[in-house]
């Protein structure tokens, strides 16, 4: 390969996992807070989010090892594997390091469910409210085009799709929790006449 062919690769690849992680957020997000479409399974939702997880690891692993063997960068396996190991910009591909281990906890008790409980998985799940956040730093710092006018763009839908699931989520409508509240509010308030 290139070196033209593999920054292409490498920028590529990270532009579509930001696109698809961004998709896997924002569904999670809708699937929490019982969204769904007139005649649109349940089950339905929960499995394009895996789905949807799965290939963003695909193209996750393709940015992280086209970045790996690109000989402009050298960043070997340390800059890979140990946060804010890298001598090429630290911080932010310490970032992209940090969200992918992240990232990497969520799928190993993803696929450990069953045998850690809900309970393990739900607060590890939590993670990756944190690692898409970070991920979109990474991606704004470290990237050599991040600021091109086609990858701000991506980059400004991919924030604001999630950002609108996260509102809906987090609103009295679509926030199963909020309901709970407002209900037991309005039961005890009865229970007080």
């Amino acid at each position: 390969m290139t070196d033209t062919v593999l920054w292409y690769t490498t920028r590529a690849a990270g532009a579509v996992s930001l696109v698809l992680l961004s998709g896997v957020v924002a569904l999670g997000l809708l699937a929490r807070a019982r969204a769904e479409a007139r005649g649109w399974p349940r089950f339905l939702t929960a499995a394009l989010h895996r789905d949807l997880a799965l290939v963003s690891l695909l193209f996750l692993a393709l940015h992280i090892v086209t970045a790996v063997v690109d000989p402009f960068t050298h960043l070997g396996l340390v800059a890979a594997t140990v946060p804010f190991g890298s001598y090429y910009r630290p911080f932010w591909l310490g970032l992209g390091t940090l969200s992918v281990e992240l990232m990497l906890a969520v799928v190993v008790t993803s696929l450990l469910r069953q045998v850690i409980g809900a309970r393990a998985w739900r607060m590890t799940h939590w993670l990756a409210y944190a690692a898409w956040p970070v991920a979109v730093l990474h991606g704004l710092g470290t990237g050599t085009d991040a600021f091109s006018l086609w990858l701000l763009a991506i980059t400004l839908a991919c924030v604001a799709a999630v950002l609108a699931a996260a509102a809906y989520r987090l609103s009295a409508d679509g926030d199963p929790l909020a309901l709970e509240r407002r209900a037991s509010a309005a039961s005890s308030a009865a229970a007080q006449r």
